[in-house]
């Protein structure tokens, strides 16, 4: 989506920690973008969802997925240059 982005992270530690991923690499990107276009990048805060098992995984994925198609942008989520993943086929869901 042009206004927004939508990540799917996983933990692979007892000790990972989501803020300050997101944290990182909101400073990272935004200090990026705003040295290349003097504009700011990111707004403050986020919104976050815990996901506990695969169905439901499986089922935001493919909400989320399906947003360009639903706001018109492609008309299939595999014309969406962004959509990716390294663990589903975006084909199959």
């Amino acid at each position: 989506m042009p206004d927004h982005l939508h990540l799917f992270i996983e933990g692979q530690k007892d000790d990972s920690d989501c803020r300050a991923f997101v944290d990182l690499l909101k400073q990272r990107s935004g200090f990026e973008y705003r040295a290349l276009s003097g504009d700011r990048l990111w707004q403050r805060g986020y919104f976050d969802r815990v996901l506990r098992n695969e169905e439901a995984t499986e089922d935001v994925a493919r909400y989320v997925l399906g947003n360009p198609v639903r706001a018109g942008l492609v008309r299939s989520i595999t014309d969406w240059p962004y959509a990716g993943s390294d663990l589903f086929d975006i084909r199959d869901l």
